[in-house]
């Protein structure tokens, strides 16, 4: 095994009972991930007194220019993926809020980046297959708000209530590897869909409203673009990031191939995306 291709190893450090690699679990990490985290701690901990959302969009700065790649979770077996070289809108935000919570926890370890993370991903923290992955960011939301990991700003901030409905996935199964190798996982990830589905209390602030809700959006904030194709909730994501009265939102994009500062604000964003319908605000707590 290469120094520099140390994946898919159950790591000293993902020992039963601290919550990350419980025994059977495994976890998707090299040797340079290690030093990101590592150079992350070192540039960031004079900061780790900020509120836990300035934190958040530091962390996010701290990113900006690593390459933009999908799918860096497709593993098999299921196990944690710890990626800090490469990632997608969602995995951005995901490890942006999971650094920021390993600093302010006084612990800033690699073990406690993990089980932050972990916690974020999954249902309930627990890895027993793939669909114990928070597949669907409005189900994100909800798992997370429960665990106390974030809040559903929307509605304080004028959204108004919508309907959320999910299917894609098992619509789809096609175009994902797991279901297409693991057919018996699709009647799973479809009642998960119909419990995202039935769930009251989502709300949207809608497209042609966003700029008036602009200066109540704080540094932090996960920003989660709401769409309109058949079957799916959210479509991308960011962390808003303000400097001085301008708003705007770091996110891993797919054009740029890299993490950057967004040069428009969300609401022009969101208003020069055909199928965007609004937008869900989420604070890290």
């Amino acid at each position: 095994m290469q120094k520099r291709n140390v994946l898919l190893f159950l790591l000293l450090l993902c020992r039963a009972g601290d919550g990350w690699g419980q025994a059977g679990e495994s976890a998707y990490c090299t040797e340079d991930d290690r030093a990101v985290f590592d150079r992350y701690v070192r540039t960031m901990d004079a900061k780790r007194t900020l509120p836990l959302g300035e934190l958040v969009a530091e962390t996010a700065q701290f990113f900006l220019g690593t390459p933009y790649v999908a799918s860096t979770l497709e593993k098999e077996p299921e196990g944690l993926v710890v990626n800090l070289r490469e990632m997608d809108c969602t995995t951005l935000v995901e490890t942006c809020v999971a650094l920021a919570q390993t600093l302010k926890s006084g612990q800033p370890s690699f073990e406690t980046y993990g089980r932050c993370l972990q916690r974020l991903r999954y249902r309930d923290g627990v890895i027993r297959d793939y669909t114990d992955r928070l597949h669907y960011f409005s189900d994100w939301i909800c798992e997370n708000e429960r665990k106390g990991l974030v809040r559903d700003m929307t509605r304080q901030m004028g959204g108004e209530p919508c309907r959320i409905s999910v299917s894609y996935m098992s619509a789809h199964p096609e175009n994902y590897r797991q279901l297409s190798s693991h057919p018996q996982w699709v009647e799973v990830i479809r009642q998960k869909e119909k419990e995202i589905s039935a769930r009251k209390g989502y709300a949207v602030i809608p497209a042609a409203s966003v700029a008036a809700c602009d200066a109540r959006m704080k540094n932090g904030d996960i920003v989660c673009f709401v769409t309109r194709i058949e079957g799916l909730d959210i479509s991308h994501l960011g962390i808003i990031y303000r400097k001085g009265d301008a708003s705007s939102f770091i996110h891993a994009s797919s054009s740029a191939k890299k993490v950057i500062v967004e040069p428009r604000s969300p609401a022009r964003y969101a208003g020069d995306i055909r199928t965007n319908t609004g937008l869900m605000i989420v604070r890290p707590e």
